[in-house]
């Protein structure tokens, strides 16, 4: 069997072990012991399955994702467990699998649902700046995630049901550039406190300490996507930011396998590791910026040279079954009352590392769908 015939048997196991109410690539919940809610993590999940189908063919992955979205999204537009007073822009990001299922179906329920988390983009609190904040609990704190999480949501509906304006979401974007951008690392910081005064932040920038892979995986994903979203002729900047974004941390690729480290720039640091979800982020970013023509050809090699450096050094059988390894669970910064997440390197390296998780497998099966496409 062929590594991608592999690759496809994976996936439809995962399929076959989930149900909307339990996904089995969802282990924060499957540790929690909790059902499945509105979260950001299935919906990585139900955009790389949109991909699937679209590249392979095959129905199952858009059933799927079809079938788990019909349990959360009711007749009126609600959603099961979501909480908009949360003002979390995570919650955002499942909802941009709604638009195509709206096209697929028509159901309008799917149309609403869109309407209904539209509503928390326009009331998001925001920065003296205008960037959202990343939630409710994070106050004046923008994070690189947070960039996925919301603009291409936004992009989306401005895009299907609204009016094409995307100044909003760009000015948010040449912000994080302003802010958050190394200019002698050419890497982006994780997160920015507008006020200066959170304890991860540093107190003349206002930016955490390091540069967490995953973080800058995010943000790259976002502008490859915003790139296919907003017409060429209202993109302003984003080309360019996205192109120094990418010319930057490819500077970072381990020679040998093509992957990233958790704390990219510091490569070979005791506790370091070349970590799967955020350098398939990378990856995929590389061959869709240059499939669209953003990039130079040569990151689109770049790109498949770390998908098969992920297949190499963590695609492995194990009882029977294939798993992808090398996943960091989770890592933030703060809030208060958790001054572990500190932003620090030891704190980057102190996170479960896992396997099978939709923070990389998501990640890690776009990337596929673009050297498919090669």
């Amino acid at each position: 069997m062929s590594v991608y015939a592999e690759i496809d048997a994976y996936v439809s196991r995962l399929i076959r072990e989930s149900t909307p109410e339990r996904t089995v690539w969802n282990i924060e919940k499957v540790r929690q012991g909790k059902p499945s809610d509105w979260n950001y993590i299935d919906g990585c999940m139900m955009t790389a399955l949109l991909a699937m189908t679209e590249i392979t063919g095959q129905a199952e992955y858009v059933d799927f994702a079809e079938s788990l979205i019909d349990y959360f999204v009711a007749e009126d537009g609600s959603i099961l467990r979501y909480n908009r007073e949360k003002f979390s822009v995570d919650d955002i990001n499942e909802g941009r699998v709604l638009f195509p299922l709206y096209q697929k179906t028509g159901k309008e329920k799917f149309r609403l649902a869109a309407d209904l988390l539209y509503s928390q983009i326009k009331e998001q609190p925001r920065t003296y700046e205008g960037n959202f904040w990343h939630k409710l609990i994070y106050p004046n704190q923008v994070w690189l995630d947070g960039i996925y999480m919301a603009q291409p949501f936004y992009a989306l509906y401005e895009k299907n049901f609204g009016d094409g304006d995307y100044t909003d979401i760009l000015h948010q974007i040449e912000n994080v550039r302003a802010r958050m951008f190394d200019e002698e690392k050419k890497l982006y910081y994780h997160g920015y406190d507008a006020t200066k005064t959170a304890f991860w932040a540093d107190p003349e920038t206002g930016c955490s300490k390091n540069f967490w892979l995953r973080s800058i995986g995010w943000f790259s994903v976002a502008l490859a996507d915003l790139l296919e979203i907003i017409p060429e002729d209202k993109n302003g900047k984003l080309p360019a930011i996205f192109a120094e974004l990418i010319e930057g941390i490819a500077r970072y690729a381990d020679p040998e396998t093509g992957l990233y480290y958790q704390v990219v720039d510091q490569g070979g640091r005791e506790g370091n590791y070349l970590e799967t979800s955020g350098s398939s982020m990378i990856a995929y970013a590389m061959l869709k910026g240059a499939r669209l023509g953003f990039l130079d050809k040569e990151y689109a090699a770049k790109g498949e040279k770390t998908f098969h450096g992920i297949v190499e050094k963590y695609l492995s059988f194990t009882d029977g079954n294939l798993n992808l390894g090398g996943i960091c669970l989770v890592a933030g910064l703060g809030p208060e009352n958790n001054r572990r997440r500190d932003g620090s390197y030891e704190y980057y390296i102190s996170e479960p590392v896992v396997e099978n998780d939709a923070k990389g497998v998501a990640p890690f099966l776009l990337c596929y769908t673009e050297v498919k496409r090669l």
